[in-house]
């Protein structure tokens, strides 16, 4: 059996790439075919495959404004050809269930989201932070992206979804069911702590709908001392917002990060995310996470005072400043109630071996049932 693996880009260490891993340990002779590929940005597992690329990867200045070309990834997914594969397992947040598959061959798709970019997140791309030319121009191309996105669904024998919230997407855009598979925390990575020093944490790329400012103006607010890990278009805004207590960190290697989990008090989580591995490195780490209550992190974490498990969070219920300032007082006043040894339990059942558990079994019997017609 011949696999193809297919991938969006390969620009970074993120969440979907810590699955690709597993899915290139689960077939190591696979072929990786993917938009873009900025060599050595990714980890030797993936960064062994032999890896193809489209002609995005010969656009002018690709590297470091690659989704400026957004319009045109649906021509370069369709160039692909796949006619030597039997299998073909995608992993796509924007296009790449989108690759055409042979007659013959089996497509399952590991679905982070539907195209975010042009369903939920539309507003926070090219809503009225956009330059005024991008806020023209995108609201045809992003209805022929849906379009596009909508129709391409059905190369996809089998979708499988990283949460719950992401099924109910993939059913609204696609009209598709989709099976729910939890990403993975490789707790290897990390080691339970029981000391903490007295900053909160946030690990995220700095993008608009990641919320940060949320994290910063609280912090000012508050005069609590905080550290934000990551890059992105959002820097020079909130460096700009920072107070004395609030430090930008920048991009910080995994062994770094690792570090600032096992030191910090808490970790902070504003944004409205798919899945969200954040809350689960935090929880492997010991450390509670205070989180918007929507979304994935509704499906990891445990949150004070709902329901008999041992807490592992706490929730605020609106994106503003206010709220999460009332979620962090209630934290400090609760944070006895936190268990590092219990919220390193909680993160065990997602951990990386039971990932690749799920997803070969499911594989198999995909594979065993698409055989038989």
């Amino acid at each position: 059996m011949r696999v193809a693996l297919v991938h969006d880009w390969l620009t970074g260490m993120r969440g979907g790439e810590r699955c690709l891993e597993v899915f290139c340990e689960l077939f190591p002779q696979a072929d990786l075919f993917t938009l873009l590929h900025v060599p050595g940005s990714v980890s030797p597992l993936i960064e062994g495959r032999r890896i193809t690329t489209s002609f995005i990867q010969r656009l002018p200045g690709v590297e470091a404004r690659y989704r400026a070309f957004l319009p045109l990834f649906p021509a370069a997914i369709g160039r692909f050809d796949l006619q030597a594969y039997d299998l073909v397992l995608s992993s796509s947040h924007c296009v790449a269930k989108g690759i055409p598959v042979p007659r013959g061959a089996l497509h399952l798709c590991y679905c982070f989201t539907p195209m975010r970019y042009v369903w939920d997140l539309y507003d926070e791309y090219f809503g009225a932070r956009a330059p005024w030319a991008v806020r023209l121009l995108m609201p045809p191309v992003a209805a022929g992206l849906r379009r596009w996105d909508r129709a391409t669904a059905a190369r996809v024998h089998h979708f499988i979804a990283i949460s719950g919230l992401v099924a109910e997407r993939i059913a609204r855009c696609y009209g598709r069911d989709a099976e729910v598979i939890y990403p993975p925390v490789d707790l290897r990575r990390f080691s339970l702590s029981e000391e903490s020093e007295e900053f909160y944490l946030v690990v995220s790329a700095l993008v608009p709908y990641k919320r940060v400012d949320l994290a910063v103006e609280a912090a000012n607010r508050l005069g609590l001392r905080l550290l934000v890990v990551g890059s992105g278009p959002e820097e020079p805004a909130l460096r700009a917002r920072a107070g004395p207590t609030v430090e930008l960190l920048g991009g910080r290697s995994d062994a770094a990060i690792v570090e600032l989990y096992a030191r910090c008090r808490a970790v902070l989580f504003p944004g409205l995310e798919d899945f969200g591995i954040v809350p689960l490195e935090a929880m492997a780490s010991g450390k509670p996470v205070i989180a918007f209550g929507r979304g994935g992190c509704r499906e990891t974490l445990v949150p004070l005072d709902e329901g008999s498990e041992p807490p592992t969070g706490i929730f605020f219920s609106e994106q503003t400043v206010d709220a999460l300032v009332d979620a962090i007082r209630r934290f400090e006043a609760n944070a006895h109630r936190f268990s590092p040894k219990a919220l390193r339990a909680r993160a065990e059942a997602f951990d990386r071996p039971l990932f690749k558990e799920r997803i070969a079994a499911c594989v198999a019997r995909r594979w065993e049932e698409f055989s038989r017609c």
